[in-house]
């Protein structure tokens, strides 16, 4: 028996005063005008974050360029084109029904599943994953750029195994060291050896993106120091895949790993070397729950509430 619910349902009109609630400024929105701007989200909720990096995607100025830092409570996040009967083990994501299930659940509770904006592969978001995004002019962009630029911020924190794999995926080598190469290649690492040799890396952080005709966006995540990895794989393999076939673009599956980085350092990091490459930038602006009272922040939260996921099997 299937049994279709809503994955969350519209959020609830606001039931606090008018003059409690926090609006965001007209500095801040004068501030997307800003040639070079930083965020950081206070926010764990990925409906709200997402809805934020999508806000910045639109309404920013065409020639900026946006950093933008946050951290989701434990959910999975879909590529746009995916099917989550194929992608997710839905069951296990609503609480509710760990009855029903033979094995006992991993034990995160609920676990938000959400449908983002950009294409790419299925990702598990929780704690210890620094989502960061970078926003820029069509005309600037490369799927290789800013994938490099976290790279460079790794090793700035001695993590000299990092690199963007031939995917645009951030990896980290597993091999002894072997070779001497450019400490400023971003895509090959001493720890690299001859393919018969090789052991597989460790993937650290996927990448997706969304064009449009003026702007550019390219986020990813990063993998520091998830307590999660010994069950990410229950929640992202379908039961039902080996007896589907369906439309819709596929995960590719990788070994994955945690950096061991505090997610602190990791942002100042990013940060730095966000500042080197575009330039100097003011303080990293803090946004977070007052951003859910400007509406066109509340339509694109609503819309993303609103998926008619299905949640159990």
């Amino acid at each position: 028996m299937i049994v279709w619910k809503r994955a969350c349902r519209s959020a609830r009109p606001s039931t606090r005063p008018l003059s409690s609630r926090r609006c965001l400024s007209q500095r801040t929105l004068d501030g997307l005008e800003r040639p070079v701007q930083s965020y950081i989200s206070t926010s764990r909720d990925p409906y709200l974050n997402l809805s934020i990096e999508h806000f910045l995607l639109q309404k920013s100025a065409p020639e900026s360029t946006i950093l933008f830092l946050y951290i989701n409570r434990p959910s999975i996040i879909l590529g746009r084109n995916q099917n989550p009967w194929l992608e997710v083990n839905l069951a296990l994501l609503n609480a509710s029904g760990h009855d029903e299930l033979e094995t006992e659940p991993p034990g995160l509770g609920i676990v938000d599943l959400v449908r983002r904006r950009s294409g790419g592969g299925t990702v598990f978001h929780d704690e210890g994953n620094v989502n960061w995004t970078v926003i820029c002019p069509s005309k600037d962009f490369t799927r290789d750029k800013h994938a490099e630029m976290v790279v460079r911020a790794l090793r700035t924190c001695s993590v000299d195994r990092a690199r963007v794999n031939v995917r645009h995926d951030i990896v980290l080598d597993q091999g002894e060291h072997a070779l001497c190469t450019d400490p400023e290649d971003t895509h090959s690492t001493p720890y690299q050896l001859a393919e018969a040799d090789a052991i597989r890396p460790l993937k650290v952080s996927g990448s997706a993106y969304k064009l449009t005709r003026q702007r550019a966006l390219h986020h990813g995540t990063c993998l520091l120091s998830s307590p999660n990895l010994n069950i990410i794989p229950d929640y992202l393999h379908s039961p039902a895949k080996p007896y589907m076939t369906a439309r819709g673009v596929e995960s590719v599956s990788s070994p994955v790993g945690n950096i061991l980085l505090t997610n602190e350092r990791f942002i100042a990091a990013v940060q730095e070397q966000f500042a080197k490459l575009y330039g100097a930038v003011d303080d990293a602006k803090d946004v977070g729950d007052e951003w859910r009272e400007h509406s066109p922040v509340c339509k694109g939260y609503d819309e993303l509430k609103v998926t008619d996921l299905p949640t159990t099997i």
